[in-house]
């Protein structure tokens, strides 16, 4: 789909060299050279355009493991209701009971992305040569291009490495090209992303406008990510101060932080409908409620939060309230204390009583919404099973009975996730005093008390625990898990929660504590490495699975 999108900017751009004579040219009309494409600027930025439409995937709204859906769901977090097998129904929760369904076949299939990844590259690597082969431009328009393709090779090889963390690297040299290749070494693959992000980092425009070309703080803004895997903490650290030092700042409001254009958006990915450029992203998460009340035809409600996730969020006082009450598994009739959470609750989870388009969301048995009891009723059809919605990023303003299509921006990096990255960065550098700063800023800008004079261990949670609330949904939970060793252990041997709401005759609701999964999820420790597909170990004699696949 996007190779026809690119193909179909470039023939109507070239249109305009059209002629009366042109009947007599034989050169298909419906292709461009490279040469062409690589010899005027506006054909090669069009070009280059056929990669950011990737940047989307590294989150929320990512197509990568389409079938998995958003990677929360294999987490405490989030919990997908279906029972059909289908992506984003069944397969995350399938994924998240482990065992032996995850063999090296299922886990490529539903979550590899090598193949998807290398095919990219291989289009990247042959952009450089072709742009060093053809291109005539200025040196800053040269320097600029080789700067954005630069970032879309860190970028994919920072995917590669993140799930495998072995990967084959392959330059613009495009003679060293062989089937047969061996998997280079960890740290030489962190190397060349670091190599590749430093220089787009160092050559891309500085600019704080989030949704136009690449820049500068995009660059580091992933290199400050990147880092944080590789455990190249001094590296971390630079990247983050450098996007730091730029003029971005935190949202007064924290809702308005994935609104286009916002001031702390470092890049956002733009969709528009008169484009043909849109997402299904509402389609499957909005409250099941808009199937009646406003014409979504794919229902709604695929994957809800979870009763664990809104136990991590603070009063807005500062630390959490006393949950044990609505623990019951005979229900109370007490309002669980939504009214009194810090706020990034209510614009993360929509619950009980929410106000959406006009309306109250409601997700209890009967109500507009619904409540569904996960695996009996096997196709909820938007009602939840776990008596929430997800709100972030799914568009109140949007219409279903205008359009099906969805519109809202991804925000791809934005400066709350850069001061997290760099409060790591700080605590692994033995400066605890900045990693607390960093911590309470984006704190204080929500209304939390700091954190105090935290060390050691007890600063590290607080880290994981800021990163957990504030980038909740935002598709780095579940590899932050895995990258920090505590997936084997988080994600092992517990169940997920969720409060199933009825409606009494005095219009008052009873709560109830259920468990919505009906077996225990389970992470082997295999799964800290994606195993390598199939087609690679047969066609490539110079690699073998790995150890923990085989």
């Amino acid at each position: 789909m996007k190779a026809k999108y690119l193909g179909l900017l470039l023939v109507t751009a070239l249109t305009g060299f059209t002629s009366c004579t042109d009947y007599m040219n034989m050169t298909p009309t419906d292709k461009t050279s490279d040469k062409l494409v690589w010899s005027n600027e506006n054909y090669a930025n069009m070009a280059i355009n056929y990669f950011y439409a990737d940047i989307p995937y590294m989150g929320s709204y990512n197509d990568y493991e389409c079938a998995a859906g958003m990677t929360e769901g294999l987490t405490d977090e989030f919990k997908y209701g279906s029972m059909n097998y289908n992506a984003e129904c069944y397969i995350p929760s399938e994924i998240s009971y482990g065992g032996s369904t995850l063999t090296a076949s299922y886990v490529d299939v539903y979550m590899g992305v090598w193949g998807t990844n290398y095919e990219e590259i291989r289009r990247v690597n042959e952009s450089l040569a072709n742009l060093k082969k053809f291109g005539s431009f200025s040196k800053p328009v040269t320097t600029r291009l080789t700067a954005e393709l630069r970032f879309f090779r860190g970028m994919y090889y920072f995917e590669l490495m993140k799930r495998y963390h072995q990967a084959i690297l392959y330059t613009d040299d495009l003679t060293q090209i062989n089937t047969n290749k061996t998997l280079n070494a960890e740290a030489e693959c962190w190397q060349f992303i670091y190599d590749d992000l430093e220089y787009a980092g160092e050559n891309l425009q500085v600019s704080t406008t989030p949704n136009g070309r690449l820049t500068s703080g995009a660059a580091y803004a992933l290199l400050s990510r990147a880092m944080l895997y590789a455990e190249r903490w001094d590296d971390a650290k630079t990247a983050a101060k450098k996007v730091i030092d730029m003029s971005y700042s935190l949202t007064t409001n924290y809702a308005a932080a994935f609104e286009s254009g916002n001031s702390e958006a470092i890049f956002q990915y733009s969709y528009s409908a008169s484009d043909g450029v849109t997402h299904s992203f509402d389609g499957f998460y909005a409250p099941g409620g808009d199937r009646a009340t406003d014409g979504n035809t794919m229902t709604g409600g695929f994957g809800t939060p979870t009763q664990d996730m809104v136990e991590e969020y603070e009063l807005a006082t500062g630390g959490k309230p006393d949950w044990s009450k609505w623990h019951s598994t005979s229900g109370v009739s007490d309002t669980p204390p939504y009214s009194q959470l810090e706020p990034r609750f209510a614009a993360t989870i929509l619950y009980n009583g929410s106000s959406w388009k006009n309306r109250t969301i409601e997700p209890f048995v009967g109500g507009t919404d619904g409540w569904a009891t996960w695996k009996t009723d096997a196709t909820p059809n938007g009602k939840t099973t776990t008596g929430y919605y997800l709100r972030k990023y799914v568009d109140e303003s949007h219409l279903f009975t205008v359009r099906q299509a969805s519109t809202h921006c991804w925000i791809a990096f934005r400066l709350a996730e850069v001061y997290l990255n760099y409060a790591e960065a700080c605590y692994k550098t033995n400066d605890a005093p900045t990693a607390v700063t960093y911590v309470n800023k984006v704190r204080s800008r929500v209304g939390l008390p700091g954190i105090g004079d935290l060390k050691g261990d007890n600063l590290m949670a607080a880290i994981r625990h800021e990163r957990k609330v504030e980038l909740a949904y935002e598709g780095l939970y579940y590899w932050d898990m895995r990258r920090w060793g505590l997936s084997p252990t988080a994600f092992t041997g517990i169940r997920r929660h969720g409060l199933k709401i009825e409606k009494n005759l005095d219009n008052s609701f009873t709560y109830t504590y259920v468990n919505v999964d009906t077996e225990n999820l389970n992470y082997p420790a295999k799964m800290n490495r994606f195993p390598l597909p199939q087609d690679e170990i047969s066609n490539n004699n110079q690699v073998s699975q790995f150890t923990e696949w085989k």
